[in-house]
């Protein structure tokens, strides 16, 4: 099973490509860029990864990132992560990007932008993997701060494909994003946002109702609520679940109580995702080992996760049946 899911052609929906930063290239980049980090060996890095919440990830996620700074440091830091989609047959990603955490601290817009798209040109023309970008708002800070992201991300659109909603959730409800969402949409953007991740339900109500997202990202706390399990049903969308994202942030404390089977049961939608590979112990073939092993999917069910990853992408309909008979074609032959 493991060698079928390792080679099982799939896509990855749910990745922020700061959380991609491997200890190594961090020290590398922070040699480079000659940037003070509070940590003096990898070793020391890799003990600080130990996470009692989400707040506790995102302070070292936000430290990590201040070793990005030019061009060069988002070409390598993304070009590393697509490197890994080439080992791990992952034929499609859409990657998340937080503008927001570089241009507080003084970074281009473009620097950033310019910086990933290089590699996923590259990507592209090597292995031929597609790849589109979601330009995340930090919802910890104010709608104000978004707006102006926006403002900033216009002159790059032919580069953006959807617009997110990440960071700490807790206290950060959707309907404070509300206007953004609706001008994103008016600029021409997809529309996506975490939520029931640490959220309650009533925050996913919001997200699909309020922001007219067409994809939850976690999602994990709609199951608390009936009548929101059969709307997501009813409307068709999508979870992109990050099994060990949730067993490292306490959302669930062993991955034998994750609830993917029980969403897949239910008629949810579900795909797996890494989230941020490099904090949490493991990229996607790694989630869908541990995710198999733990809750025993079926064959069937690994393959129907791997075909929803392509059918709730964000590529057109055409290349989503392409690559759903891929899909069919490895498992009949497997």
């Amino acid at each position: 099973m493991k060698n079928f899911l390792s080679k099982l052609p799939k896509a990855e929906l749910h990745l922020h490509i700061e959380g991609s930063l491997e200890p190594e290239l961090m020290f590398a980049l922070a040699q480079r860029n000659t940037i003070e980090i509070p940590y003096k060996s990898i070793e020391e890095v890799k003990e600080a990864y130990k996470f009692s919440c989400l707040q506790d990830f995102l302070n070292i996620y936000y430290a990590g990132a201040s070793v990005l700074l030019q061009e060069e440091d988002f070409y390598d830091l993304t070009m590393a992560y697509l490197t890994k989609c080439h080992e791990e047959n992952i034929v499609h990603t859409e990657i998340m990007f937080d503008p927001q955490t570089h241009t507080e601290r003084g970074i281009a817009f473009e620097t950033v932008i310019n910086g990933i798209q290089k590699a996923r040109n590259e990507a592209q023309e090597k292995w031929g993997i597609s790849s589109f970008l979601i330009m995340s708002y930090l919802r910890h800070l104010p709608e104000e701060a978004a707006f102006k992201t926006l403002e900033q991300s216009l002159p790059f659109k032919h580069l953006i494909k959807a617009v997110g909603l990440d960071s700490s959730e807790k206290g950060n409800p959707p309907s404070k994003f509300y206007k953004v969402f609706e001008a994103s949409a008016k600029a021409g953007y997809v529309l996506l946002a975490h939520a029931g991740e640490e959220g309650p339900a009533e925050y996913v109500w919001e997200a699909i109702d309020g922001l007219k997202i067409v994809r939850i990202d976690h999602g994990n706390n709609c199951l608390t609520d009936e009548k929101l399990v059969n709307e997501i049903i009813q409307r068709d969308m999508a979870l992109t679940v990050c099994p060990l994202s949730n067993l490292e942030l306490k959302v669930v404390d062993d991955l034998k109580d994750h609830p993917l089977k029980t969403m897949l049961d239910k008629g949810i939608k579900a795909t797996v995702n890494s989230d941020d590979p490099a904090y949490f112990g493991g990229y996607l073939n790694q989630n869908f080992i541990a995710i198999q092993e733990a809750l025993h999917l079926s064959k069937a069910e690994v393959v129907l996760l791997a075909k929803n990853s392509f059918q709730y992408s964000l590529l057109e309909e055409n290349r989503k049946q392409e690559l759903m008979n891929l899909v069919d074609d490895y498992a009949l032959n497997n």
